[in-house]
């Protein structure tokens, strides 16, 4: 580790003001930052803590609406009475984060803004078509996720809560990594007023993905039989020491398969 200057801030405002000191980093659970600082490959000269900002903290269902503090721990998300009954699918997504550790230092508008290709979040918040909304504006998820590590955040903004309309019916499956429990591919589908979208972790080039052929199959028949001799391309997956593209691309409809058969259930 190296020198930096620790500040916590007490409500967001104030956190919009240190952040703009030096090469200033906010630090919410910590899950990524602070294994990249003992790492060196990451070197802020300030950190901004926000992990106590009562503000950025909670869950709200108003009617059809859900919005999740950006401060919100995974662990708060998985056990949160009116989630559960309104959004099942990102309850249970939330519970199979990492390990307990993990599930209550980690926050949502940390995994989010992070953006890591094989997160969980990421997939559920595309295919719930969710806003995220920051201290400046409001961004659809379509245009949030921007590829690998990036997203549309500009420098200073800072991530304040998700907003989602309660679907129908949705669930998340994936194959996690044993080690990590990262998604070694995993697939969000969720059926509502717009339609049938389904969002894949884990296994895209570029991050996470809306599955077009995933979308197209569900369209008129939300049910595990409409994959029956479907395939999805290979060519924009990822391949490393842990799959191959081609087998991702074979686990993109097993694991699509298992979603729809379980938000049926």
């Amino acid at each position: 580790m190296y020198s930096t200057t620790y500040h916590r801030a007490a409500s967001i405002a104030e956190a919009a003001q240190l952040i703009k000191q030096g090469d200033a980093k906010l630090l919410a659970g910590g899950m990524t930052l602070i294994p990249a600082m003992k790492t060196r490959l990451a070197a802020p000269s300030d950190l901004v803590d926000i992990g106590r900002i009562a503000e950025l903290k909670g869950v709200t269902v108003s009617g059809s609406t859900i919005t999740i503090g950006a401060g919100t721990t995974h662990a708060e998300v998985a056990t949160d009475a009116a989630l559960k009954a309104a959004c099942p699918a990102l309850s249970r997504l939330a519970d199979r984060i990492g390990d307990p550790h993990v599930r209550h230092m980690g926050t949502i508008g940390g995994s989010i803004a992070n953006n890591d290709p094989a997160a969980d979040y990421p997939a559920a918040l595309l295919a719930l078509a969710a806003t995220i909304v920051t201290d400046q504006r409001e961004i659809p998820a379509d245009e949030f996720f921007a590829g690998q590590f990036e997203t549309a955040l500009e420098d200073g903004e800072i991530i304040t809560a998700v907003r989602f309309t309660a679907p129908d019916k949705a669930a998340y499956e994936k194959f996690p990594n044993p080690a990590s429990r990262y998604a070694i591919v995993g697939v969000f589908v969720a059926k509502g007023a717009g339609g049938v979208r389904a969002a894949v972790t884990g296994a895209g080039d570029d991050g996470v993905f809306r599955s077009s052929e995933i979308e197209s199959a569900l369209a008129s028949n939300f049910d595990a039989s409409a994959f029956d001799g479907l395939t999805v391309p290979s060519d924009s997956l990822m391949t490393d020491i842990h799959a191959s593209a081609e087998y991702r691309a074979n686990l993109i409809v097993v694991m699509a398969n298992r979603a729809v058969a379980r938000a049926n259930a």
